[in-house]
């Protein structure tokens, strides 16, 4: 079974003598609905099989959330139980401008890169588990042993081509893949209330 992301855009709003105030501006579904687990490993530490430092993982639901995303949340909860959602946690259109895209992962990932060859080179096609029959019989690995590979080793096993590698940060969040429309939503509330009163609520479900 996959694990599933849901949440909201939120926006505060600062007026003088009055509690600054959080409201709902897009559920996430609308911008983003696939399940990139590189993406929640690096942004969130849920399914971090890259192995990222997360940048904003467990923080829990926030206490003064927006009335209509408490409101959806609550509903959910009723619907599926509280323990129907994991990795709830948050982070501000701020913190997601100071992220050092190319940072790399703090070890390789844990899957081992798979690749065919082509006509115009390698072709990445899966990432694969290193348990796999025809890799574990080559490189002698015991059935559901697992080992970490150290970066750059690679071995050729009939076409295929299993690497070891470290990605970076701006691998799992590509420029031209499905976060790009969430970051633009939340640039635009940004200019108009500040990049610390613009944040992404999301929770996961399996």
């Amino acid at each position: 079974m996959g694990t599933d992301i849901s949440g909201f855009i939120e926006y505060r709003v600062l007026r003088d003598g009055q509690e600054p105030t959080w409201y709902s501006a897009h559920n996430l579904d609308s911008l983003n609905d696939v399940g990139n687990y590189d993406a929640f490993g690096c942004l969130f530490g849920v399914r971090n099989y890259a192995n990222f430092r997360p940048l904003a993982a467990g923080r829990g639901f926030p206490s003064d959330a927006s009335d209509a995303m408490a409101a959806r949340f609550a509903q959910l909860t009723e619907w599926y139980g509280e323990d129907g959602f994991h990795g709830t946690t948050w982070i501000t259109w701020a913190e997601v401008k100071a992220v050092d895209w190319d940072e790399p992962a703090e070890k390789p990932d844990s899957r081992l890169h798979q690749y065919r060859q082509t006509p115009n080179g390698l072709r990445m096609t899966a990432k694969a588990s290193w348990n796999g029959e025809a890799f574990a019989e080559a490189v002698g690995l015991k059935p559901g042993e697992v080992r970490e590979w150290p970066e750059g080793s690679e071995w050729l096993v009939g076409d295929t081509l299993y690497r070891s590698v470290t990605m970076c940060r701006r691998d799992a969040v590509i420029d031209t893949g499905d976060w790009p429309p969430v970051w633009e939503a939340m640039e635009e509330l940004a200019e108009q209330h500040g990049d610390d009163n613009v944040r992404l609520v999301v929770w996961f479900d399996d």
